[in-house]
């Protein structure tokens, strides 16, 4: 009960120490927490998968962006904040994680007709090159795999900055990613011709931790 106490009391401490400064909490509970991508620590690095979301946008028939996503996927990252172009990724999403909140149409989709995952359940991204910076931005070449197909598909990268989450204990990067490509590269072109979207814009938010 005592410790209880204390506990609620640090935290109320906090709070108040937040507002009083001005500070912001989060540079309170992270004060090693960096921007500058070249003060940041490299190496190897795995997905906390409890903060990462990896979401799709459609054209649906010119009225709407139909929106989905996988909740199944790993990645793993080999970060060189000094030397960015020599830093590589890899993703590997499970099919049959795909999350459009619609049951029924969910098993359409991972049908035959359309991704087919019982043939085909898994994409994987690498990233192959680095193409160039622009401001806070990183731009990758990858292969994508994805239907049996493999084709280039570039991807946009900016790093949010990292430092040792104060939860977790474990040094942490973050960023945000998006892509774009056409899903009829990879044979996914059903009703194309008929006003859904080929065009598929990916947007990525993760976490990485280091490697241990």
């Amino acid at each position: 009960m005592i410790n209880t106490i204390m506990s609620k009391g640090r935290w109320l401490a906090l709070g108040l120490a937040c507002s009083a400064t001005l500070v912001s909490c989060d540079r309170l509970l992270t004060p090693d927490f960096n921007t500058d991508v070249a003060e940041l620590r490299g190496g190897g690095y795995v997905l906390d998968k409890d903060h990462a979301s990896l979401v799709f946008n459609i054209n649906h028939l010119g009225f709407s962006t139909f929106i989905g996503g996988f909740d199944d996927f790993d990645a793993s990252l080999d970060f060189d904040p000094e030397n960015i172009q020599n830093s590589s990724l890899e993703v590997i999403v499970n099919m049959s994680s795909l999350d459009v909140n619609l049951p029924d149409f969910e098993q359409e989709l991972l049908g035959s007709n359309w991704f087919d995952a019982e043939a085909f359940p898994q994409a994987v991204y690498r990233t192959t090159s680095f193409v160039g910076q622009d401001g806070d931005f990183y731009t990758f070449n990858g292969d994508l795999t994805m239907h049996g197909v493999t084709a280039q598909v570039p991807l946009t990268v900016k790093f949010n900055g990292g430092g040792r989450n104060f939860l977790t204990r474990k040094y942490t990067l973050g960023f945000e990613a998006s892509a774009e490509f056409l899903r009829s590269a990879f044979g996914v072109d059903r009703f194309t011709n008929f006003g859904v979207g080929d065009d598929i814009q990916l947007d990525i938010n993760v976490e990485f931790q280091a490697a241990e």
